[in-house]
């Protein structure tokens, strides 16, 4: 999504009058040039406001992708609390079995019960065995106390993840506010072009070009990349979707995510890190199923399939499909 997705005439299929009007928006956020059609300032806006809505989104991405990890990690942390409480209450129990035992023996000083035994012997005995179920409570004790410190760290530590996953929930529902707000900003400057005009950007930006472009003959530089080509191709057509990662919608670094799940490969929610989930190459070495990074924020990401094509979701009312490479400023390439 974004204006750069419209400033190749080569990634539309329209009439020489609608491409015109297209050409005039420059590159990213550009400004519109002097003498430009009446409303191509609009559509730049439009433009600039997708561009916008994508980058909230990975934003978006990003912090609903950690505050699922942050979710496992309280429950996981929870669970160790509870172990951790359940064995410190069976220490208590052993404890205070073995004072209580140690008190019905006679808890008189040592000495005295020496002087008052009939067998000093047998008491000598005793007395050994006594100390080395003293020091066998004293390493009990010691191990509830280290035991007690670890269940107030990890308690704290909990604490402190219910904190992050707060402050990650708020910025969820900050950056899908903000998604709403620039499509909404976007879809009324589209409302408020003349019916032509609009009919003409809308039929620019769901068409993309028809039929299957030449891809040639270059292979993917892997089977895993070769698998997230072929489910990349299935997603043809499937409509953009901010924040959905598939089967019936995608954002771009969505698409990529699934398509790589396909075969059997994790890669990260967002395009940002995406970028670097493998090793980065010249883009004069891509092949079939690298990722194709756009922008300097890295808020944009593609599939290449070759002859300097890739496969992408471009932004809302588009639907999944294929673009020249250099639709917009290419920041980098990676080969997952």
């Amino acid at each position: 999504m974004g204006s750069q997705h419209r400033l190749a005439p080569t990634g539309f299929d329209r009439g020489a009058s609608v491409a015109a009007g297209f050409l005039s928006v420059v590159a990213a956020l550009g400004a519109v040039p002097a003498g430009a059609a009446p409303y191509d300032d609009t559509r730049a806006k439009v433009d600039r406001l997708y561009a916008q809505a994508e980058k909230a989104t990975e934003a978006y991405n990003e912090a609903d992708e950690r505050a699922d990890e942050l979710r496992a990690e309280v429950g996981t942390a929870r669970d160790r609390i509870a172990r951790q409480q359940q064995r410190i209450n069976s220490m208590r129990d052993s404890l205070g079995s073995l004072a209580g035992a140690q008190y019905r023996s006679g808890g008189i000083d040592p000495s005295l019960a020496l002087l008052f035994s009939e067998d000093p012997d047998d008491y000598l005995d005793k007395a050994s065995r006594l100390d080395r179920v003293t020091a066998h409570q004293a390493g009990e004790l010691k191990e509830l106390q280290d035991a007690m410190r670890e269940l107030a760290q990890d308690r704290e530590e909990a604490a402190g993840k219910l904190r992050e996953l707060e402050r990650s929930r708020k910025a969820v529902a900050a950056h899908k506010k903000t998604v709403e707000q620039k499509l909404a900003a976007a879809r009324r400057l589209l409302d408020s072009l003349p019916d032509d005009e609009r009919d003409a950007y809308d039929r620019a930006s769901r068409s993309g070009r028809t039929g299957m472009p030449d891809l040639g003959s270059a292979t993917a530089a892997s089977g895993r990349g070769a698998a997230a080509v072929a489910a990349a191709r299935s997603a043809l057509g499937k409509p953009y979707v901010w924040g959905a990662n598939g089967p019936t919608g995608f954002d771009c670094s969505g698409l990529m995510q699934w398509s790589y799940a396909q075969a059997g490969v994790a890669l990260p929610r967002t395009s940002q890190a995406q970028r670097y989930a493998g090793r980065q190459i010249p883009l004069s070495e891509a092949r079939p199923g690298d990722l194709v990074v756009y922008r300097g924020d890295a808020s944009h990401v593609g599939m290449y399939m070759g002859n300097g094509q890739v496969i992408h979701a471009p932004y809302p009312g588009a639907p999944v499909r294929y673009d020249p490479v250099g639709m917009m400023p290419v920041s980098s390439v990676t080969r997952v």
